[in-house]
């Protein structure tokens, strides 16, 4: 399988899904905008899953080593990010937005989005990424702490928005890869906005019951894709 560059892959959202793609035999590369850091990252990985196929690179090398990218940063480095990344992305590459707009991104509270012109922060990095780039917008609801604990049975459903079915299969045969997580196809890169106001929501459930919950669908079909 080709490798899966994770932008921001130093903060724990991004780390906890190498790690847990690298325990699934899926080859990552770890990006940040400091080589070094990069570096130190894939070697705490390989500490933790010593077999791991996985790379620590700067941002714009680490895009260009595999076909779907995913790009997990704060909201408020969204736009930075896509900006130092337009040159390196190329066409026909799939970018995996996880960004949601939480208030907290400018001082405000985790449990209220900020308003997005476009709608929402997938339907931003849309507009931000290079022409033949497809953004498919997905991971906003799973736990940076679960994921980060490989001891943790995951159980629960990844909500993914874009306007390609296609595109969405694939990053959905890379997200399946991770036993526990059930990729869903919940339509258009218009529902992202829908599905990043879920974060919010956990973020005050989580709150309250002191605990990390995650999306489970009821009804499905068993053959989703």
């Amino acid at each position: 399988m080709e490798p899966v560059p994770i932008v921001g892959a130093t903060g724990a959202l991004g780390f906890g899904l190498a790690l847990r793609l690298a325990k699934a035999d899926v080859p990552v590369v770890i990006g940040s905008r400091r080589p070094d850091a990069a570096a130190e990252a894939a070697d705490r990985l390989r500490e933790r899953v010593p077999d791991a196929q996985v790379e620590g690179l700067e941002n714009t090398e680490a895009v260009t080593r595999g076909p779907i990218v995913v790009l997990s940063v704060p909201f408020r480095a969204q736009s930075e990010n896509l900006t130092n990344l337009k040159t390196a992305l190329q066409a026909g590459q799939i970018l995996v937005d996880a960004t949601v707009p939480l208030a907290a991104a400018v001082s405000g509270k985790a449990t209220r989005l900020l308003g997005v012109p476009q709608g929402s922060a997938g339907q931003q990095a849309q507009e931000m990424v290079p022409e033949g780039v497809e953004v498919v917008s997905a991971l906003h609801t799973v736990s940076a702490p679960v994921l980060g604990d490989l001891d943790h049975d995951l159980d629960e459903d990844v909500l993914m928005a874009g306007d390609r079915r296609e595109s969405k299969r694939r990053v959905a045969e890379v997200i399946g890869r991770i036993p526990g997580l059930r990729p869903v196809n919940a339509g258009t890169l218009e529902t992202a906005r829908l599905i990043e106001g879920l974060t919010p929501l956990l973020i005050s459930v989580n709150a309250r019951y002191k605990t990390h919950a995650g999306i489970k669908l009821t009804q499905l079909p068993d053959e989703l894709w």
